[in-house]
């Protein structure tokens, strides 16, 4: 019996090593990967070296007429204040992308770490009682209204970077959690985790090393996919005053203090909510592309969540 199990081990290996390397290739390979590809370059591009390359401090005021029209010395023109738009654009966009990826990476660390240990319990009788713990907690998560939530924590805990980090990322952990728990299941009964069991294998060393890599893609596409709406939800906090506070450069704060002129200075509105919108629309792009590379009863499995 130990022979044949190991055989198994041994066939299934193969298959997962590769199926990784595709990865890279579902990106380039579709039109919605190469687009969210370059547009998230673009917008790297933007974020890390635009503080560099800023001609004027993002929050100096006085810097021209009030509202001032674009010009050679101010290329987006000036804000209500006189400070130099574009320089804010420049500068504004590391809280958008910061904040959003440390909170899901702290999502999927716990979400997806819980997930795959409900979704292992699930098929153990003798460890079912752990899975329904877990899917009890993410489903009373899941009943929390996502703005209360952030809005109880930053009434709490202020409006520090930390705070929201902790707040996205407790919204997404459930959520997150639902996903992963699912793609295990579907692999959990596969003869490799058989033979691992068999073999007196630990746990932690089922998970991470039978499991994981088997949902690996299911995993990153996940991941990209909140991503997305971190951002969008990072931006919207700071645009209702919740994130974000004067006079940093933030460009979800930068929609909300030049909404009111508009009609006088367009692009003080314009520039910031085109770099949130390129963001997540490249972020959206990059998880399709992901979800296509997925095999079709993967697609099926996670629809029915």
């Amino acid at each position: 019996m130990s022979n044949a199990l190991q055989i198994d081990v041994t066939a299934e290996a193969p298959a997962v090593a590769g199926r990784q390397p595709r990865l890279w290739t579902a990106l380039t390979a579709s039109t919605s990967g190469m687009v969210g590809l370059t547009l998230a370059l673009i917008m790297l591009a933007i974020i890390v070296l635009g503080p560099l390359l800023a001609p004027y401090p993002p929050t100096k005021i006085g810097l021209g007429l009030p509202n001032d029209a674009p010009s050679w010395a101010h290329l987006f023109g000036t804000d209500e204040l006189g400070r130099d738009i574009f320089s804010r654009f420049l500068s504004g966009g590391g809280s958008v992308l910061l904040v959003p990826l440390l909170a899901v990476t702290l999502a999927t660390l716990v979400g997806g770490g819980l997930g795959v240990l409900g979704g292992y319990s699930y098929a153990q009788p003798r460890l079912g009682w752990l899975d329904q713990l877990i899917s009890g907690i993410f489903n009373l998560a899941l009943g929390l209204p996502p703005l209360l939530l952030a809005l109880v924590l930053i009434a709490g805990f202020g409006t520090s970077r930390p705070t929201m980090v902790l707040a996205v990322a407790l919204i997404f952990a459930p959520r997150t959690g639902r996903i992963v728990r699912g793609a295990t299941q579907s692999v959990v009964t596969s003869d490799y985790v058989t033979a691992a069991q068999a073999r007196g294998e630990t746990l932690l060393y089922i998970l991470t090393r039978e499991l994981l890599p088997n949902i690996a893609t299911t995993v990153i596409a996940e991941f990209a996919l909140r991503m997305t709406w971190a951002v969008i939800f990072v931006a919207a906090l700071s645009f209702l005053g919740l994130g974000a506070q004067p006079p940093s450069s933030d460009w979800g704060l930068m929609v909300a203090q030049a909404r009111s002129f508009i009609t006088v200075s367009p692009l003080a509105v314009l520039a910031p909510a085109t770099g949130i919108a390129m963001l997540s629309v490249s972020l959206n792009l990059i998880a399709e592309a992901l979800s296509q590379h997925l095999d079709p009863a993967s697609r099926r499995r996670g629809a029915t969540l």
